[in-house]
């Protein structure tokens, strides 16, 4: 087969990946040669939701290159797919689909709600895996996964009973974050912050014995529930007030003024209205003084409770207005100040949170927590970039037990009887290294492939899942679930801004692969990878990547056609010119850097390596020199010995190539005309 004058990886991509699915190399069970050491990946399941989004395309491409040169350095290599059943966003999908119909979930009840979101899921859950194949993904996709399978459904009710019979899982009732769209608790790390020009109302709460203490909020509303006033211990403004009552305005019942460590001095006045049911700080401040928690806000985010009549029902923002109306009849607002505020929104809706008090199922973390901090501590588990070990620890310190129910209907149940809450999402995904390999079952897989090698993700899920997966495998496994952590960069926008649908600033991947090609696409991302927290998406990258796709194969076009009537030799390569012999040092000095390179993640550096090498030193200086001495040649000796540098050397840089851009490197590869060929490049002997 020849190479066509120019290429179009239109051509090249859908054959090249069936070839690759019909050779069956994906499945390490069916590689080449006797591979005694594994290397395992385990794919962050993506929500199936989802559609393959820029960050996914940061990551697939990351993963790949990492287990496609495991792959031809001779370990079995495992890159394991799956998806997530996203208990809150599948089953928010299908309810908007519901409302266009005029219908909700308690129109149709749990047990048809759950069968549509199958139906959904089978017609639509695999969108963003088939779009990993169009990166060139090389996951084995006979083992993909999902974490509502029967046997995943088992692994999870064993872990939770597991932690229920050691007592670490317990029912209670506690201040929760509450999606009032959603009518679910949420854990601290499923919302959303959006920085808001908020308003901190100062209002002044008369005193028994007259006078009055101000206090200054920036929820005026939930004052309907506060049951004391508290102050810091040293705190000097106020040490004569402790233990005196407080009347509570609008309600007019006398509350006391307590102290407590928790208070935040130098917020507002130093005073704070303490109300348990609505606020967290509030809550851990009323069980050191035993006071009431006085509901005052329903599941729907209405005034509810016992308050007066005119509040009741109304939406909790209006309900802030009107009692700011009557705080000003009263005369007791001091005044109003501009005041910048965290306001937290659920993950998936985009709802405004609410913090009520509800019967949730929760996992003690003290323990846990201390597990998972020695693995990274003591070495067992290396973050590269090194500075991410601070964000763990950081949130270990701080951590609080784990809300691990939610009330929706689409998840793992709760496996005790008569409870119809299931388990938080993160709860079941935090099994995925080894449920994936048919956990609890002591499965040859399970034996062969755990611990898993390396896990590429985001930052903004270190808190969220891997330190979930860390204390998991601990407790399941009795071993860390993988022994590196690579966070790879956020993708931003070229201003430097967050991508958003909203903004309208969203990169599609499928529409780079559409226009440049997937292997451009990859290149030009990996090509932005250099070190930093962040990295800004720039189109210019990708089309450098295309014009590189174009000078591989040009180049390799001049070589084939100098070699025609020869066969090349690659093996034993001797009377060497001084330009032969710097060249191939050249690229031994490249294969030791870009080796040393990828086993350190610093795979934007490698790419950078890599494309010097093979545009400036072997296309614009060797192959111009070679033109010049197949022409002065004056034997075919001579010639021959050209030829089997120009073949060595760029089937090597094939190789190197291939885990960056592994579909025009495989097309190449099935051209050349040398000895000893394997079926595929993808399991080649990688270069050392």
């Amino acid at each position: 087969m020849e190479l066509s004058k120019t290429y179009n990886p239109k051509n090249v991509e859908g054959r090249i990946y069936k070839l690759w699915l019909k050779s069956g190399f994906f499945n390490p069970d069916n590689l080449p040669g006797k591979r005694e050491k594994t290397y395992t990946i385990v794919l962050p399941p993506p929500n199936v939701t989802a559609a393959l989004h820029i960050g996914h395309a940061l990551n697939a491409t990351v993963q790949d290159i990492l287990i496609r040169q495991k792959r031809m350095e001779g370990y079995r290599a495992l890159w394991l797919p799956g998806t997530d059943h996203a208990g809150i966003a599948t089953q928010n999908v299908v309810e908007k689909q519901l409302k266009k119909e005029g219908k909700t979930r308690f129109d149709l009840g749990k047990e048809k709600l759950i069968k549509r979101i199958w139906q959904w899921k089978n017609k639509y859950g695999n969108i963003i895996l088939n779009q990993f194949q169009k990166m060139g993904s090389s996951c084995d996709w006979s083992r993909t996964r999902f974490t509502m399978d029967e046997d995943y459904q088992e692994a999870v009710k064993t872990a939770f009973l597991n932690y229920y019979k050691k007592g670490l899982v317990y029912q209670g009732k506690r201040v929760v974050n509450w999606c009032s769209r959603c009518q679910t608790s949420l854990s601290d790390m499923e919302l959303d912050y959006k920085e808001e020009k908020a308003k901190l109302y100062h209002i002044k709460y008369p005193l028994k014995q007259g006078g009055f203490i101000t206090i200054a909020t920036t929820r005026p509303e939930t004052m309907l529930g506060d049951t004391a006033i508290a102050v810091y211990p040293k705190d000097k403004r106020f040490k004569k007030l402790v233990g005196q009552k407080a009347i509570l305005p609008i309600i007019n019942i006398e509350i006391p003024i307590i102290e407590d460590f928790l208070v935040d001095p130098k917020f507002g006045t130093g005073a704070l209205k303490i109300t348990p049911a609505h606020d967290i700080a509030d809550y851990q401040i009323s069980l050191n003084h035993n006071l009431e928690m006085k509901q005052v806000i329903d599941e729907s985010a209405k005034m509810a409770g016992d308050i007066p009549e005119r509040f009741l029902g109304l939406p909790v923002l209006k309900a802030r207005e009107v009692v700011v109306q009557e705080l000003k009849k009263q005369d007791v607002l001091e005044k109003i100040e501009s005041h910048p505020h965290r306001v937290p929104y659920c993950y998936r809706c985009e709802t405004r949170i609410e913090k009520i008090p509800s019967e949730q199922w929760f996992l003690k973390m003290k323990q846990l927590a201390k597990i998972a901090k020695a693995e990274v501590k003591t070495g067992k588990i290396k973050f590269y970039p090194k500075r991410f070990e601070k964000i763990y620890f950081d949130w270990l310190e701080n951590i609080r037990d784990w809300c691990i129910s939610r009330q929706i209907w689409w998840g793992h149940k709760i496996p005790i009887k008569g409870e119809q809450d299931v388990l938080d999402t993160w709860f079941s995904s935090a099994l995925w290294p080894f449920a994936t390999l048919g956990w609890p079952k002591k499965t040859k897989d399970l034996k062969t492939f755990y611990p898993t090698n390396v896990l590429s993700t985001a930052r903004d899920i270190i808190n969220l899942w891997v330190l979930r997966m860390i204390f998991s495998g601990m407790e399941f496994m009795d071993k860390p679930p993988f022994q590196t952590i690579y966070v790879h960069p956020t993708v931003l926008a070229r201003d430097g801004t967050k991508m958003s649908k909203s903004i309208g600033n969203v990169i599609d991947p499928m529409d780079l692969i559409e226009k440049y090609g997937a292997d451009a696409t990859r290149f030009g991302i990996i090509w932005g990878v250099t070190g930093g927290q962040d990295m800004r998406f720039v189109e210019d990258n990708i089309v450098m990547g295309k014009k590189f796709c174009n000078k591989i194969w040009n180049a390799t076009r001049f070589v084939l056609m100098q070699s025609k009537g020869y066969k090349p030799q690659i093996t034993n390569i001797k009377a060497l010119d001084s330009n032969s012999k710097k060249i191939l040092k050249e690229l031994e000095k490249t294969t030791k850097v870009v080796n040393k390179n990828l086993e350190i993640f610093e795979l934007g550096k490698a790419a950078h390596i890599l494309y010097d090498f093979f545009w400036h030193s072997f296309c614009d200086k060797y192959l111009e020199q070679a033109k010049i001495n197949i022409q002065k040649a004056k034997t075919k000796k001579e010639k021959q010995v050209v030829i089997n540098v120009l073949f060595y050397i760029l089937t090597n840089s094939l190789k190197l190539l291939h885990p960056f851009i592994p579909f025009i490197t495989e097309e190449i590869y099935q051209t050349l005309p040398i000895k000893n060929k394997q079926k595929c490049l993808m399991v080649e002997t990688w270069p050392e």
